[in-house]
C-alpha cells in the first residue's frame, strides 16, 4: 500500500506542454514500472474519460484518471509543470498533475487511498507544499502521507515570508483560518486534517491578536446555526468513482463548516458505498446530488428540497449549492415526491435484514425485466390484433416478407416480440445477482437465466439462477487474491469460475426440480376453475393493492407476467386480473376526489385529475399521494375494490395477452366488456368506501367550514 507512489513515478519538472503529452509522460514511468502492461491501451482509456468530463480543477490541479484493464494494480504519478497545462478548468492551466491508474477490479483498500488523496487536493496547505518541494523522495512521501508534516512545516516556516505577499493567497488563507475557527466549536476536526496538526500552533499564536476585534462581529452569525442547525445529506459520485467524487464531498463539507450546515456526505465510489442512516435521510432538511452518473437507490430521498448538479459544480461552487438549497427549503420546494415508497415500505430502508435485502435483490430483477415485458408482450400482442391467433406459426420474416401483407407485417411484430421476450429469464436472473454483487453478478446471472430456458426452469429457474449467481460471486469475492490477479479478477477469474459454478448447480444440481415445479404450477394455472379461480383472482386483487406498486405489488405483477412466457387459458386470466386491479386504485382516487371534492385538499384533487390517465393506463403508483397522506383509510379502500376486481375478472373468464397498456389494450382482452365492467364495479367499490372512511373523520363544523368554502381553504380535522 506504501508502493501507491514512489520517487520514481514523480517528476517535478514536467516539460509537457498539452494533456495528452503530460498523461504520456507520466503514464511511461508507471509502465517503467510494471505498473502499466500496455502504454497505448492504457492512454486510449485515459482519453476515454477525459472525453466524458475535463478533469482540470480549479486551483490549478489536473487529475487524469481511469480504470483500466492495462493496470496491474492502483497507481499513483505526479508531475509538476512550470509553465501550466490546460486540462480544461475554469480558471486556467495546472501546474499539479495526477495520473491515476487504478485496476478493473480495484481493491477497496488501494481506492480509499487514492480517495484520501483526493480529499487532500482540497487542502491549500498541502498543494502548496507539493509546489515548494524539492526532492522526489520527499515529494511522495507527502503523497503518501508517509511524512505529512516533515517537510510541509520546514518548508512554511523557511519560505512564509517570502509567500505572504502573493496574489490569491494571503486572502484566502486569512478568511479559512477564521471559517476554520468559527466552525471548530460545533464540529471537530475530521481526521483528513491530520498533516496540518503541525501548522496549527502557528496559528494559534496569530489567533489572540484578532479574537478581539473579530469576536464580536461574528459571534451572532455562529449563534443560530447551534441553536437550529440546518442539515443537508448529499451524494457525490463520478464515472470512475475515484477522485472527483471525494473532492466534490470534502468540498462541501467544508463550505458546509463555514455556513454553520450539518452536511453528510455518501460517496458512491469504485470501492463501493456505504449508505447514510436511514434516520439522518428523514430528518435532512434539504439535499444535493453532485454527480456524473446515476445516483444509486435515489428514491431514499424523495420529497425534500433538492439541488441536483454535475460533480463539478460541487466542488467548485459549494456555498453556492448550499445556499441554493436552503432557500428552496424556505420556499417548500421538494422534488421527486411522485417517487416516494408506500408508507409500509419506508422502514425496509436499513437493509439491516435478510428479508429486507432479498426483496430489494429480487426486486431489482424485476424492474430491470420489466422493459423488456412490456416491450416483448405489447408487440405480440398487437401483433395477434392484426394477424390472429395463429400469427406465431409463421415462417421467418427474414425468408418470406411481402411489403403489402397485413399478415407478415404481424408476423415481424410477432417474431421482434418473441426475441425481446426471450431476455425476460435472463434479464431477470442476470439483475438480481446484480442487486446482490454488482457488475460482476452480471455474468454469471445472464447464464444461469439463459440455462433457466434451456432446461425449461422458466420463471422460477432465473429466480433461483439470479440468487445462486450473486452467492457464487460474493463468495468468490471473500476469497483473498494476490495484488498481481486483482487487475484480472473482473473481467477473467470472476466471470469464468462463476459462471462454471452456477451453470454446473443449474445443469445438474436444482435445474430440473426446478422445471418439475415450473411444469406443475404451469398444469394448476390451466385447470383453475370455479371458486379456486375467484378465489385466487381476489388474492391477487389484493396484494395489487396493498403497497401500490411496492414489493408485494410487484411479486403479483412478475407471478402474472412469469406466466406469459408459457401462455395457456389459465395465465392469461391471471394476467387480465393483475391489470384490471392494478388500475383501481388511481381510478379510485379520481372518482372519489370528483364526487366528493371537499374531502381532500387542493392538491389532492389536482393529483385526482392526473389518477384519471395513470389509472386508464395501469400505473399503479398514481394512488400513492394519496396513501402517502392518508394510508389507514386510502389503502383499505383500494384493497377492497382490488380483491372484487381481481375475483370478477376470473369469474368472468377474461384474458390477457399484453402484459400491460391498462385501457388502451382492451381490444386484446377476451371479454372486454365484462372486463371493464370487473374495473368500474371494484372502482366504485374502493371510492364509496374512501368517501365513507374520510367522511366520518370530518365534523360537522369541519363541513359547514367545507361548504362556505367551496373549493377554497380547507380546514380537516383527523380522527
Amino acid at each position: 500500500m506504501s508502493e501507491l507512489i514512489t520517487a520514481e513515478l514523480v517528476d517535478l519538472d514536467l516539460s509537457a506542454e498539452t494533456k495528452d503529452a503530460a498523461a504520456r509522460s507520466l503514464a511511461e514511468r508507471m509502465v517503467a514500472r510494471g505498473r502499466v502492461t500496455d502504454l497505448e491501451g492504457f492512454l486510449a482509456d485515459v482519453a476515454a474519460r477525459e472525453a466524458q468530463m475535463p478533469t482540470g480543477l480549479d486551483g490549478g490541479i489536473g487529475i487524469p484518471h481511469c480504470r483500466s484493464t492495462h493496470v496491474t494494480e492502483p497507481t499513483l504519478a505526479f508531475g509538476r509543470s512550470a509553465s501550466g497545462i490546460d486540462f480544461g478548468a475554469p480558471d486556467g492551466p495546472a501546474d499539479l498533475i495526477f495520473l491515476i491508474a487504478a485496476p478493473a477490479g480495484g481493491d477497496a483498500d488501494h481506492l480509499s487511498i487514492l480517495s484520501t488523496l483526493a480529499r487532500s487536493l482540497m487542502d491549500e496547505s498541502f498543494t502548496g507544499a507539493l509546489r515548494s518541494a524539492t526532492e522526489p523522495e520527499r515529494t511522495a512521501a507527502l503523497i503518501r502521507g508517509d511524512e505529512p508534516a516533515a517537510e510541509p512545516s520546514a518548508q512554511d516556516q523557511a519560505q512564509a515570508p517570502a509567500q505572504a505577499p502573493a496574489p490569491d493567497t494571503e486572502a484566502p488563507a486569512d478568511t479559512d483560518a477564521r471559517a476554520e475557527t468559527d466552525a471548530r466549536p460545533e464540529k471537530d476536526a475530521r481526521p483528513e486534517t491530520a498533516p496540518e496538526a503541525e501548522e496549527a500552533p502557528a496559528a494559534a499564536t496569530e489567533a489572540p491578536s484578532e479574537a478581539p476585534s473579530e469576536a464580536p462581529s461574528e459571534a451572532p452569525p455562529e449563534a443560530t446555526p447551534e441553536a437550529a442547525p440546518f442539515r443537508i445529506v448529499a451524494i457525490t459520485s463520478c464515472p470512475t468513482g475515484i477522485a472527483h467524487t471525494y473532492m466534490a464531498a470534502e468540498s462541501l463539507e467544508k463550505a458546509g463548516q463555514a455556513a454553520g450546515v450539518e452536511v453528510f456526505v455518501e460517496t458512491q465510489g469504485s470501492a463501493g458505498f456505504t449508505r447514510l442512516d436511514p434516520q439522518l435521510v428523514t430528518d435532512a432538511d434539504g439535499v444535493i446530488f453532485a454527480h456524473d452518473v446515476e445516483v444509486r437507490e435515489k428514491e431514499r430521498f424523495a420529497g425534500k428540497p433538492t439541488v441536483d448538479v454535475g460533480v463539478k459544480a460541487g466542488i467548485n461552487r459549494p456555498a453556492e449549492l448550499i445556499a441554493e438549497v436552503r432557500q428552496k427549503a424556505e420556499r417548500g420546494e421538494v422534488s421527486g415526491t411522485a417517487r416516494a415508497a408506500a408508507p409500509m415500505d419506508k422502514d425496509a430502508e436499513t437493509g439491516d435484514g435478510f428479508a429486507t435485502r432479498l426483496r430489494k435483490w429480487l426486486m431489482t430483477g424485476v424492474s430491470y425485466m420489466v422493459p423488456f415485458v412490456a416491450a416483448g408482450g405489447l408487440l405480440i400482442a398487437l401483433a395477434f390484433a392484426i394477424g390472429g391467433y395463429t400469427i406465431n406459426k409463421a415462417p421467418s420474416v427474414a425468408e418470406h416478407f411481402l411489403w403489402t401483407d397485413s399478415t407478415s407485417w404481424a408476423a415481424l411484430l410477432f417474431q421482434i416480440g418473441s426475441v425481446a421476450f426471450g431476455f425476460l429469464v435472463p434479464v431477470l436472473a442476470g439483475f438480481i445477482a446484480y442487486g446482490m454483487a454488482d457488475r460482476p453478478g452480471l455474468v454469471p446471472g445472464f447464464v444461469g437465466g439463459a440455462i433457466a430456458l434451456t432446461i425449461n426452469a422458466g420463471f422460477l429457474g432465473g429466480l433461483i439462477a439470479g440468487l445462486l449467481a450473486g452467492a457464487v460471486v460474493m463468495a468468490i469475492q471473500r476469497v483473498a487474491i494476490p495484488p498481481v490477479l486483482r487487475g484480472i479478477m473482473p473481467v477473467v477469474v470472476i466471470p469464468l469460475i462463476s459462471s462454471a459454478i452456477v451453470g454446473f448447480l443449474m445443469f445438474l444440481v436444482v435445474g430440473k426440480p426446478i422445471a418439475a415445479l415450473q411444469k406443475g404450477l404451469t398444469d394448476w394455472l390451466s385447470a383453475l376453475t370455479g371458486a379456486n379461480a375467484i378465489i385466487l383472482g381476489a388474492l391477487l386483487g389484493l396484494m395489487m393493492c396493498f403497497d401500490l406498486g411496492g414489493p408485494l405489488n410487484k411479486v403479483a405483477y412478475a407471478f402474472a407476467v412469469g406466466g406469459l412466457a408459457n401462455p395457456n387459458e389459465g395465465s392469461l386470466k391471471v394476467m387480465a386480473a393483475v391489470m384490471a386491479a392494478g388500475m383501481v386504485p388511481p381510478l379510485a382516487m379520481a372518482l372519489a376526489t370528483t364526487v366528493r371534492g371537499r374531502l381532500f385538499t387542493k392538491a389532492e384533487r389536482e393529483n385526482g385529475k392526473a389518477a384519471w390517465v395513470l389509472g386508464a393506463s395501469f400505473i399503479t403508483e398514481g394512488a400513492i399521494p394519496f396513501a402517502a397522506a392518508d394510508p389507514l383509510r386510502v389503502i383499505p379502500s383500494a384493497m377492497a375494490g382490488g380483491a372484487v376486481t381481481g375475483a370478477l375478472s376470473m369469474m368472468f373468464g377474461c384474458t390477457l395477452r399484453a402484459p400491460h397498456g391498462g385501457i388502451f389494450v382492451v381490444p386484446l382482452i377476451g371479454q372486454p366488456f365484462l372486463y371493464l365492467l370487473a374495473i368500474a364495479a371494484g372502482t366504485g367499490v374502493s371510492a364509496a368506501l374512501v368517501i365513507l372512511l374520510k367522511g366520518l373523520r370530518k365534523t360537522p363544523h369541519t363541513r359547514a367550514a367545507d361548504s362556505s368554502a367551496d373549493g377554497g381553504a380547507e380546514v380537516t380535522v383527523a380522527a
